[in-house]
């Protein structure tokens, strides 16, 4: 059993994973609409569509009981932004597949918790949810993404061709990251 407190799922030594509620769409939303943040996505997202993900990963969890959590620092209670697994569906060789997925707010970075909150993600994945193989992915020109892809044990599949960006020249080449149980 995982430790957990303050209602959070479980936890990390920094960080609290929890599921999402409608006070998270505006500091979501700020952090979406972020050009830093959002470097290697096509486009900022619109409030709409940050609830619509939001939503969706309130549903994603009440039927799989993960998703790209919220998470919060725990110090602190401040929304930092996501961190999680779903599962993808999009044409690709691998899919459908459980990603490993994080965005967090700029002034979260380079404090390590994108690597923290990973490898918890992956504890959880592992011995929770009893999930056998998880994925990730990035863009190849994201190597902040994929450095912490390899730090937190993944292993490089190959690169492909991302079909939901095929019309993005600088994003398309995507590289596959894969660690088993």
């Amino acid at each position: 059993m995982l430790p957990t407190h303050q209602g959070y799922l479980f936890i990390s030594e920094r960080l609290g994973f929890r599921s999402w509620q409608l006070e998270d769409i505006d500091p979501m939303y700020q952090i979406n609409s972020d050009e830093q943040v959002m470097e290697f996505f096509p486009a900022l997202q619109t409030k709409e569509q940050t609830t619509a993900f939001i939503e969706r990963m309130q549903k994603q969890f009440k039927e799989k009981g993960f998703c790209y959590f919220a998470v919060d620092i725990l110090e602190t209670n401040e929304f930092i932004g996501f961190l999680g697994l779903s599962e993808q569906h999009y044409p690709a060789g691998f899919t459908p597949c459980v990603d490993i997925g994080w965005r967090l707010k700029r002034s979260a970075w380079n404090n390590g918790f994108a690597t923290e909150g990973a490898k918890k993600c992956l504890e959880y994945a592992f011995e929770h949810l009893k999930i056998k193989e998880v994925y990730s992915i990035a863009p190849k020109v994201n190597l902040k993404s994929e450095y912490i892809m390899q730090k937190i044990g993944m292993e490089k599949q190959y690169e492909f061709e991302h079909s939901l960006l095929a019309n993005d020249d600088r994003l398309r080449t995507c590289v596959l990251y894969r660690i088993v149980e």
